[in-house]
């Protein structure tokens, strides 16, 4: 299987520091602009403008910078598991891809308290000495050094990170101006434009390699803020942070991860859009940090089951499946099963959009939620709060267990249901206000199962109707069959969390 690898050098310094480890522990990004170039000639298999990409490199490549970053080594012995990095990412890409096709790097044994080195790239976006890169490159790093073009090192200070966005802002100081590189705008990219991206793979020096842009808009499931562009120009550890550019020379993203079977590159990378960048970037440079809004609640998205069943004529929104308690959505009265369709004027088309948006927002800040409730469309107004955790995932129960005796049936999707008696509450440690049916079985032929309802759920809900017994369930259930809706929504309870569920009606 392939897997996620992050773009970050590492050298550990044994002796006379001979002893070289290559680490998958950077994650960079890169976003291109959709530019207008004249001829175009074959070049290396790619097309350039006037037949050679020279003049581009010309410019831009005495911008780019490599980062080595200091820090206090671990230590490993050779046969220990290499862990991927120190990336924000890294927990993400083991949840999702687990250990398979990641080899960990052979080792020499180290002694404690050797000094470790990573390496990255940067460029540099002010003639002061402003360098941007990725967060992940001098994420717990006690000393930074950048690398000019001309080899002249030069100590390093962070001016801000976030890593959130995998981005941060260094600064070094100069006795002459610096050479910059320009902002592109990545707004304008399309999937086939030829894109470069420069960087430092491996430290062996600045490296420049060609490509298109393979797709737009990848969502890798680590953050609100996945957006990332697909390319296939050839990226490897060490590029994390460098710019990627476009046929004009101007940065259109940076380098953050490629995905891959051994650990090099096969022309799956992936790099942040240089229009977000560049936004995070001038808050760093002003404030060093950024903070993001909250408004406390858990979405999911309206599917063509979720529109039918809640009366919806079209899918969209993001459906809360439940609120925090004490959150700035509870205090402004965001219920569950509302459907979330605006915040702050714009439109929330799915769960992704509401998260970029509310994170987007200054905390403090009063905005306005569209959303509709119950047949009804209706306006709230809310006071957002300081998200300082990060985004957490819904939980999943694995669906074993729960108490066989059935006090109800839902047969028409396959159910089995049963009250939540005070010996089944002291069984399931549930709690005493705890109310609505347990799901004791579930017909593997029928379309609940296949819509994900597992033994041991808790219906709490029907069709947004809060009910308390398998006996409200089944009828509640019962009329909406009778009402001509093609599928019934179900809150459930599942590990301590709450998610809705659209179960369409068997035909027939």
């Amino acid at each position: 299987m392939s897997s996620l690898r992050i773009l970050r050098r590492h050298r550990v310094a044994a002796l006379l520091g001979a002893a070289l480890i290559v680490s998958p522990v950077a994650f960079s990004v890169v976003r291109a602009n959709h530019a207008q170039a004249g001829t175009m000639t074959p070049v290396a298999g790619v097309t350039a403008p006037n037949g050679s990409f020279a003049p581009i490199v010309a410019a831009d490549k005495p911008a780019v910078v490599t980062v080595t970053t200091i820090m206090k080594a671990q230590p490993a012995s050779a046969d220990d598991g290499a862990p991927l990095g120190n990336s924000p990412f890294d927990d993400y890409f083991r949840q999702f891809f687990g250990d398979k096709g990641m080899p960990a790097p052979r080792t020499p044994p180290q002694e404690p308290a050797q000094r470790a080195e990573a390496l990255g790239s940067g460029f540099i976006v002010a003639a002061d000495g402003t360098i941007v890169t990725n967060n992940h490159v001098v994420d717990g790093a006690s000393s930074i050094k950048v690398t000019l073009d001309d080899g002249t090192e030069l100590p390093a200070t962070l001016v801000g990170r976030d890593a959130k966005n995998d981005l941060a802002v260094l600064k070094i100081k100069a006795d002459k101006p610096l050479p910059t590189v320009k902002w592109g705008d990545s707004d304008r990219l399309m999937t086939g434009d030829q894109v470069l991206a420069i960087g430092n793979p491996f430290g062996i020096g600045t490296t420049v390699t060609a490509g298109i842009v393979s797709a737009r808009g990848r969502d890798l499931h680590s953050g609100p803020f996945d957006d990332f562009i697909q390319i296939d120009a050839p990226i490897n550890h060490g590029n994390s942070g460098g710019p990627l550019v476009d046929v004009s020379g101007n940065v259109v993203g940076i380098n953050t991860a490629i995905y891959s079977p051994n650990g090099g590159s096969v022309g799956v990378g992936f790099a942040i859009p240089s229009d977000q960048a560049q936004k995070v970037v001038a808050k760093l440079m002003k404030d060093g940090s950024i903070q993001y809004g909250y408004l406390g609640v858990e979405i999911q998205p309206v599917t063509q089951d979720v529109a039918s069943a809640i009366g919806l004529d079209h899918p969209g929104g993001a459906l809360v499946s439940q609120v925090n308690d004490g959150s700035p959505a509870a205090k402004a009265g965001v219920e569950t099963g509302d459907v979330i369709t605006s915040f702050a004027g714009q439109d929330v088309k799915d769960p992704k959009d509401l998260s970029r948006a509310v994170a987007d927002v200054a905390p403090g800040a009063k905005e306005t939620l569209d959303v509709w409730r119950k047949g009804k469309a209706m306006n709230i107004s809310v006071d957002v709060g300081l998200n300082g955790d990060d985004v957490k995932t819904a939980s999943v129960t694995d669906g074993s267990g729960g108490p066989s005796a059935e006090q109800g049936s839902v047969p028409s999707i396959g159910l089995g249901l049963m009250d939540i008696t005070p010996d089944v509450r002291q069984e399931m440690n549930l709690a005493a206000n705890q109310h609505g049916a347990l799901v004791a079985s579930v017909n593997p032929d029928k379309p609940a199962s296949a819509s994900g309802i597992q033994p041991g759920d808790i219906i709490v809900a029907v069709n947004q109707a809060p009910v308390k017994t398998a006996r409200q369930v089944t009828q509640a259930i019962a009329q909406a069959g009778k009402s001509g809706r093609k599928s019934v929504l179900l809150l459930v309870e599942r590990d301590g969390g709450q998610i809705y569920v659209a179960v369409p009606f068997a035909n027939g």
